[in-house]
């Protein structure tokens, strides 16, 4: 059966996972053999269980496969999935069994192998409930599930819904129906900002060509995923791919990185190396913390902010307090006595009066982004992209297409930083550079990007 790519990689995660967990039920077992102590060392069990992992350890999660295991993830019962295992762990002992007669392997340890298929059956009929249980509870939590606009005309919204299988349906937040024959494109645009969508789904059979193309620029403009049942869109930077959404055909527009092994290495990166670097440089922490009673006392020691995150969604964003008290209430009197050092929506200033001395140490060296490690551990920062923009600047955006550098996660450092940060003064230049690393985003940049802006940090090189 034909899946889509998001579920393709749910399944080669799940398998992964599978085979991984029986080749710990086979470990544990030769653990438990060894324990008991009748006469056999680690090193004997393993040389004669060798054979056995080769083939059980990639072979079960494909037959698996084969039994329908990885289908039905949300609603399978118990039953359904213990029928599936023992059918799968029979074709296994079959294969193992052929391949002792044929090659000679009767020196296995009977007692690891039977515990062996045992606990194998046991970790896999956990896994699967588990799976089950955080599936269902995503899909009955409103904040977890993914916000979708159906777009289209009359009932061919409400019958795209009927055809689709619920259990896809339940994992989406369906905002709104769209009706683009009686509706104008720019409350799509509205839409999906205020929404913070991150996939419209078009059923526009009978929709005049026009509207939608004009509803696909707008989901472009934003970085948002445009699903069209059909194939007469040509785009100016999205790539289109096809996909299916249960069993119907979408043509897909994606001006953002594709769901990938890299994508899913990037947010284990961001995760772990911000939990290590949060440990490695807690003596920073403090001493910023002491430096901010001691050189500006009676205030907060962290400054916090509503930015900007992925599709416009706002977080609170953290960081050292190195500006005095009462710095957002000058920012108007600011702009008004020293200017804007960069143009457009996005103010900057290189020498900003209302920061103070030690705040400004901070500043050079970085330290006063340390705690935006919490935002990254906590999902919703990254350590690479597009630097995130309080709310008032992005809603003060000017051009539409600037929304696009919100179509993927802000993170701590970015092209801009690592270049030399405050020597850029143009925003659409800024936004270029976004844009650029965007498009041509691969795990191989985000690394270059972090080795150059370490020197950037301990050089203080172009620091406010």
């Amino acid at each position: 059966m034909a899946i889509s790519r998001k579920d393709s990689f749910l399944l080669q995660l799940l398998q992964l996972t599978d085979a991984l967990l029986v080749w710990f039920a086979f470990w544990l077992s030769g653990q438990i053999r060894v324990s008991l102590g009748i006469g056999v060392d680690e090193e004997e069990i393993w040389t004669s269980m060798n054979w056995v992992l080769y083939i059980a350890v990639p072979f079960t999660p494909l037959v698996l496969e084969r039994f329908d295991f990885y289908e039905h993830l949300r609603y399978k019962s118990t039953s359904t999935a213990i029928w599936q295992i023992l059918r799968t762990l029979f074709v296994v002992i079959l294969i193992l069994a052929i391949f002792a007669v044929f090659a000679k392997q009767m020196d296995t340890r009977r007692l690891v192998l039977g515990l062996g298929l045992i606990l194998v059956f046991a970790v896999l009929l956990l896994r699967d409930r588990l799976t089950q249980i955080w599936l269902r509870r995503k899909a009955e939590t409103l904040a977890t599930k993914e916000k979708v606009i159906i777009a289209g005309s009359g009932t061919e919204m409400v019958d795209l819904l009927g055809e689709l299988d619920p259990e896809i349906t339940s994992g989406w937040n369906v905002v709104e129906n769209f009706d683009l024959s009686t509706r104008e494109v720019h409350e799509m645009f509205a839409l999906l900002k205020s929404e913070s969508v991150s996939r419209v789904i078009f059923a526009a059979k009978n929709t005049e060509f026009e509207k939608v193309a004009r509803a696909v620029e707008a989901c472009e403009l934003q970085g948002v995923e445009a699903w069209i049942a059909a194939s007469f869109i040509r785009s100016q930077i999205a790539r289109p791919v096809f996909d299916l959404i249960g069993q119907k055909p979408m043509l897909v527009l994606r001006s953002t990185p594709e769901l990938s092994w890299e994508l899913l290495c990037k947010e284990i990166i961001d995760r772990v190396a911000a939990a290590l670097v949060i440990l490695v440089t807690l003596p920073l922490w403090l001493f910023a913390a002491l430096g901010i009673i001691l050189k500006s006392p009676g205030a907060p020691i962290f400054f916090s902010q509503m930015r900007a995150g992925r599709y416009g969604q706002p977080f609170q964003m953290w960081k050292f307090r190195t500006m005095v008290p009462n710095a957002e209430k000058m920012l108007d009197q600011i702009k008004e006595e020293h200017g804007n050092q960069m143009d457009g929506p996005v103010f900057k200033l290189k020498h900003d009066p209302r920061i103070f001395p030690f705040g400004s140490l901070l500043r050079k060296y970085s330290i006063d982004e340390l705690p935006q490690l919490l935002n990254v551990f906590n999902g919703e920062m990254s350590l690479v992209g597009p630097r995130p923009l309080p709310i008032y600047e992005v809603d003060a955006f000017s051009e539409m297409s600037h929304r696009r550098r919100l179509s993927v996660k802000p993170g701590i450092t970015c092209e801009w930083q690592a270049g030399g940060r405050n020597t850029i003064t143009s925003f659409e230049e800024w936004v270029a550079m976004d844009l650029k690393y965007i498009d041509n985003w691969s795990l191989w940049l985000d690394i270059k990007i972090l080795l150059r802006t370490i020197p950037a940090v301990f050089f203080g090189k172009g620091a406010a």
